[in-house]
């Protein structure tokens, strides 16, 4: 696993919430076009696989432990990105906490866990991100969202209220700072995400794999390189992915 370089990089991206899956797509997919790529999640030690990837792939990685719901934590990780790398002119932010509780069942502790992890979390790195970036006048930070930020199911009224809450962050922070240069969006993921999870707990879900039914991450991260890529002229502001056969 190689350590970041202390002269800067002339690109550099961020992914809070580089997982298994699709957070860890996207920061491959940046760093095979030659990104140095900050990746952050709350354990240190489950990044290093990905860091290994993309030093496999001839770029640079930084794995950083961080709990976004921590403003200090957030406030220095990106300190350390401009410190070791430069800085940023792409971050995404990809934390989940889809949970489902029935109501009766929700206590305030979970709810409020809950909206951390989607809300608050997406608020802190937003800005954090925004204010490194806006003294240069351009930069893109990208959102992903769920079918939850539109419509709210059963048993999730956390996981949707936290999600819809998202979404309002990434359109009030578009019309605020696209005007000053930089490129806000906000990705709906409406589908299940070819995961060993979804392959361990969903077998029949997962069977749809064969007929294209459940999606790549890496399909999906290449949406997030085609954003970051857009003319300013004619940005996305939000974009939304499925599968061929997901109802909607």
């Amino acid at each position: 696993m190689t350590t970041a370089p202390k002269p800067p990089a002339s690109r550099v991206g961020v992914v809070v919430g580089a997982g298994d899956a699709l957070g860890g797509a996207i920061a491959r997919r940046f760093a095979r076009d030659g990104y140095a790529m900050a990746i952050a999640r709350r354990s240190a030690d489950r990044l290093a696989g990905l860091a290994d990837q993309i030093t496999a792939l001839g770029g640079t990685a930084l794995p950083l432990a961080v709990d976004a719901r921590r403003e200090e934590q957030v406030i220095g990780m990106f300190a350390r990105v401009v410190a070791e790398l430069g800085p940023p002119e792409m971050v995404v932010f990809n934390v989940g906490g889809n949970v489902k509780f029935p109501i009766l069942e929700m206590t305030a502790k979970k709810y409020f866990k809950t909206w951390e992890m989607a809300a608050l979390s997406g608020f802190l790195v937003g800005r954090e991100a925004a204010r490194v970036m806006l003294p240069r006048g351009n930069g893109t930070i990208l959102f992903t969202g769920a079918t939850a930020s539109l419509r709210g199911g059963s048993g999730f009224a956390a996981f949707a209220g936290g999600k819809a809450a998202l979404r309002m962050l990434a359109q009030s922070m578009a019309r605020e700072l696209g005007p000053q240069g930089l490129h806000i969006a906000h990705v709906i993921v409406d589908g299940g995400i070819d995961t060993d999870f979804m392959r361990d707990h969903f077998p029949e879900r997962y069977a749809l794999k064969d007929r294209d039914g459940i999606m790549n991450p890496e399909h999906i991260a290449e949406t997030y390189w085609h954003l970051h890529g857009q003319p300013r002229d004619a940005w996305t502001h939000e974009v939304d992915l499925r599968p061929w056969i997901e109802k909607w």
